[in-house]
């Protein structure tokens, strides 16, 4: 087995424990946190390799400690593409005073982020990924989608082993186009979102679709725009794709149900919102309206 470690900073306040809670849950051979350590598969320039990360450091001066592991030696190409990695799936350089500052006079978010402060929103390492995320998440439940997408990962993923054991990581576009569509609904996937996603991945390696020019683009309005011409996305789930993979934290996904949910709660005493509703509530809360959501989800999650 092939190790290296190396440790990153991040930009405080990150309470790396309050972040990866979410992970709590996950498969083990996937991505999962627990005992204080956080650990996923990926796959960079072709080599699937497993990453540990812990803290070493606090809230206000966060340090984690990488450890990189492979069952063959990695060159030095592979091992410098580690850290914008980690930089992005914790958002490392997310500095949470501006959002802070932003939303300290809303009565429902000041008390939350004194109890939530330091938490820092994950994103997949490609909007890819948040895509066909997002896709496989549309009008089922949670638990329903977690299970599909760990399947499609176990069953199209490459692996690395390791400590007697195989860890997975996330299809690449090209992975998804060597299936046929009856091995993609295998994974639990109806015909449709099965047909979204083979037809995306396609694309992207037909070139047909360049996500890294929609990445480029300088609203998340345009981006969401462009995402929407793609078979199979519509605006709640650019949105989603948009949040939870390139960190636009300006985006907000007010069609969303459980979002729609939670923020009638605790604004507009149970009353039930429409998507309008949502997005007018958080029109206060400026470029931070994803994240102001996300923390709104997580303080009803830990039942703050």
């Amino acid at each position: 087995m092939y190790q290296s470690t190396f440790n990153i900073k991040a930009k405080a306040p990150f309470d790396f424990d309050l972040s990866c809670r979410i992970f709590a849950s996950g498969d083990k051979n996937i991505k999962k946190y627990a005992n204080n350590r956080f650990w996923q598969a990926f796959t960079i320039k072709d080599k699937t390799i497993l990453l540990y990360i812990e803290s070493v450091g606090s809230v206000n001066d966060p340090e984690l400690k990488v450890s990189v592991e492979s069952d063959t030696e990695l060159s030095p190409d592979i091992l410098n593409s580690v850290p914008p990695v980690v930089y992005q799936i914790f958002n490392l350089g997310l500095d949470l005073h501006h959002f802070y500052e932003q939303v300290k006079s809303d009565p429902v978010l000041s008390p939350i982020i004194g109890r939530l402060y330091g938490l820092k929103n994950p994103s997949t390492p490609t909007l890819f990924e948040a895509l066909v995320d997002s896709i496989i998440e549309q009008q089922i439940s949670l638990k329903a989608a977690h299970s599909i997408e760990n399947r499609l990962i176990k069953y199209v993923g490459r692996s690395v082993p390791l400590y007697g054991q195989d860890y997975y990581s996330y299809p690449s576009p090209e992975d998804l186009t060597d299936l046929d569509l009856e091995k993609l609904r295998n994974c639990g996937l109806s015909h449709k979102k099965a047909e979204y996603i083979h037809d995306l991945a396609l694309d992207i390696v037909q070139k047909d679709v360049n996500l890294q020019s929609i990445e480029k683009m300088n609203t998340t309005t345009e981006m969401v725009e462009e995402l929407t011409q793609i078979r199979g996305i519509g605006v709640w789930t650019a949105e989603m794709a948009l949040l939870r993979g390139l960190c636009r934290l300006d985006a907000i996904p007010a069609d969303d149900i459980s979002l729609q949910r939670v923020i009638g709660n605790v604004y507009r005493a149970d009353e039930k919102l429409s998507s309008e509703a949502v997005r007018e509530i958080a029109s206060s809360w400026g470029k931070w309206k994803g994240l102001a959501s996300y923390y709104l989800i997580v303080a009803e999650l830990m039942k703050f």
